[in-house]
């Protein structure tokens, strides 16, 4: 358990986003970390770095508070997490998981010490921890004991499979150490991150085989828009087809014009196309191709996508299962009735050649056929009566 969010194989998995901002302005995280949780992010993650991010994190907590919002944070440290966790007791307190990287806890005897002050911190407060390595800053220490050993094999393996070995071992030993401390199986949560979707896919697999503490999923710096979200879908699907991983998060390299929330709903749009979590009607819609002589089949598709995201807080209320509902709109007579036929509700415009008449099918059975200037609107028109005939 997160806060209030429940975690473990017995629970759907759960969607984590990060503010990028810095944690010190209270104005700007507070609004980011409201923006992300109203697009669906479960778990919201800020960076605790300095003196003035630490105070600022139970003012921003509170702020939530008094909006009735609840959703756990976490407090990702790195380098000074166990001075500011100690310094602050306010901080630890309000916050309801931290994450800490055994790579940037410190140098040789300051490794163990500075983790275990972290850990003692987490058990006096009752907060779960993510112990997250990252090859991007993995213990070199570590890594550099385990390609010693290496060369002294008879046949030593390359160096991808001992950096493999090395951030398994990384999590894992932390691991056991914070339960020799103290803290319960139960709130180590563990990742191995990686930027590579092969090697990711590989550590992460090993890391499973190798425990059953809950696992954070994530290709790190996967990159910007399509590049970012195709490796992470293609990452993430991966393992989650394998039932791996309690929490993930798709991290995107921020762009212009585009909102924080773009990561949460790629998170989203996973989980539904694999029918893992449901979140809005899905919508399938046709390609198009030299038979789709008008480009109404793209305006209608996108049309009825825009009025299920005006419609979907209201209907998410009145309409439970409304989520899981089928949508087809499609361009011509080859693939069109069948697709509708699989839908719950679909529609099969004229392509061309075709007669200008677009069949509705409902359940499976042709429902009328529609003509004329009005189609998007009567077709509206059936989809919302379906709805409240059949979820109300």
């Amino acid at each position: 358990m997160i806060g209030n969010v429940p975690l473990g194989s017995d629970y759907p998995v759960v969607i984590q986003s990060m503010t990028d901002t810095p944690t010190a302005d209270i104005e700007k995280t507070f609004n980011q970390t409201l923006s992300l949780i109203e697009s669906g992010s479960q778990l919201v993650r800020w960076t605790v770095n300095d003196d003035a991010a630490a105070r600022a994190v139970p003012e921003i907590i509170k702020r939530l508070h008094d909006q009735g919002i609840f959703t756990p944070i976490i407090g990702d440290f790195h380098f000074n997490g166990h001075t500011l966790l100690t310094k602050y007791p306010e901080c630890a307190k309000a916050l309801s998981k931290y994450r800490i990287n055994p790579g940037n806890v410190g140098k040789g005897d300051k490794h163990d010490s500075n983790f275990t002050a972290i850990i003692k911190v987490a058990i006096k407060h009752d907060k779960p921890v993510r112990i997250g390595v990252n090859w991007g800053s993995l213990d070199q220490e570590l890594l550099t004991g385990l390609m010693d050993e290496n060369a002294k094999l008879a046949e030593p393996k390359d160096f991808k499979e001992v950096t493999y070995d090395a951030m398994i071992q990384s999590a894992l030993t932390s691991a056991t150490l914070a339960e020799k401390e103290g803290l319960g199986k139960d709130k180590i949560i563990l990742s191995v991150k990686m930027s590579i979707l092969q090697d990711m896919v590989t550590v992460y697999k090993r890391l499973a085989d190798s425990c059953n503490y809950a696992l954070h999923l994530g290709l790190t710096e996967a990159g910007a828009q399509i590049q970012g979200i195709a490796s992470s879908a293609a990452a993430l699907g991966i393992l989650l087809q394998q039932g791996i991983g309690d929490t993930i998060r798709v991290s995107l390299t921020p762009q212009p014009d585009v909102p924080r929330t773009r990561e949460v709903e790629v998170c989203k749009h996973i989980l539904q196309s694999m029918g893992l979590r449901y979140f809005k009607p899905s919508v399938t819609s046709c390609p198009g191709c030299g038979r789709t002589s008008s480009n109404y089949f793209q305006i209608l598709a996108k049309e009825i996508n825009e009025h299920i995201e005006r419609k979907m807080p209201a209907w998410r209320k009145d309409y439970p299962g409304v989520e899981k509902m089928k949508i087809a709109v499609m361009g011509c007579v080859v693939n069109g009735p069948g697709e509708s036929k699989h839908a719950d509700i679909g529609i099969s415009l004229p392509g061309d050649s075709e007669e200008p008449m677009a069949p509705v099918y409902q359940d499976g059975k042709k429902l009328t056929v529609l003509r004329g200037d009005h189609i998007k609107e009567e077709f509206t028109t059936i989809l919302e009566t379906y709805i409240r005939d059949k979820f109300s």
